[in-house]
């Protein structure tokens, strides 16, 4: 496995993190995930069911990690900068949203991958 460059910012991390989920099932997983935990945190805040939370991280990493392991093969960035990567998560999670991603990838000289 590859090193990992010295990041001593997010601005330094987000490219890295960017090469990180460099395959389209990746980047699909991380969406799903941050959908599902967005939606169990807002039912447990609805229900007052705290358990819900846990069902929120679960989804979240659970499907994320499916991403990393099966489909980009590498290792999660939140095992090694988990705030940049939380970060990250919801940068991305944005530009996918407004339909930014794809700029935001060629901007840091990462073309996406099928």
């Amino acid at each position: 496995m590859p090193t990992e460059p010295d990041l001593r910012s997010f601005s330094e991390f987000w490219p890295h993190y960017l090469r990180e989920h460099s395959r389209r099932g990746t980047r699909a997983l991380h969406f799903a995930g941050t959908t599902l935990a967005i939606l169990f945190i807002v039912a447990a805040l609805v229900a007052a069911r705290p358990r819900l939370f846990l069902a929120a991280l679960v989804g979240a990493y659970g499907l994320a990690w499916i991403g990393h392991f099966f489909v980009e093969h590498n290792r999660p960035a939140t095992f090694r900068h988990p705030w940049w990567s939380l970060a990250g998560d919801f940068r991305m999670y944005g530009l996918m949203w407004r339909g930014r991603l794809g700029d935001e990838l060629a901007r840091v000289g990462r073309a996406a991958a099928e």
